[in-house]
């Protein structure tokens, strides 16, 4: 059974930048797409980006479209989420999720999932 530990988050000014890391155990990243979403309070679960086994990446993040940036390093069997710009919006948990081999932004479709990380931006 896959699990997924996600690190980074805390307190960040606006304008600040943020990497947000997630370690995959129990799987390769060559075969699962691992996800990053968000919840804000009071808000749903919304999906941000994608990376699949093969290597392809999806932006669910319509607002900014590409301004948070997935990226992977499979010896690691490490996903990454970063932005160099944060915003109050920005407040939220932040998960990572995995499923087999392609992405999909609904959180249904993911059976393994972080326990989340808060990034709070405030100054």
């Amino acid at each position: 059974q896959l699990r997924l530990v996600e690190s980074g988050g805390g307190l960040v000014q606006p304008g600040g930048p943020l990497r947000l890391s997630c370690v995959v155990s129990g799987g390769s990243l060559d075969v699962y797409a691992v996800a990053w979403f968000r919840q804000a309070a009071g808000k749903e679960r919304e999906a941000i980006s994608c990376i699949e086994g093969k290597g392809d990446i999806y932006n669910f993040e319509m607002r900014v479209p590409d301004r948070f940036i997935i990226s992977r390093d499979v010896s690691k069997n490490t996903v990454y989420l970063q932005t160099d710009n944060l915003e109050p919006e920005d407040t939220a948990v932040y998960y990572c999720a995995a499923r087999n081999h392609v992405c999909y932004h609904r959180q249904i479709d993911y059976a393994n999932w972080g326990q989340g990380s808060r990034v709070t931006v405030s100054s």
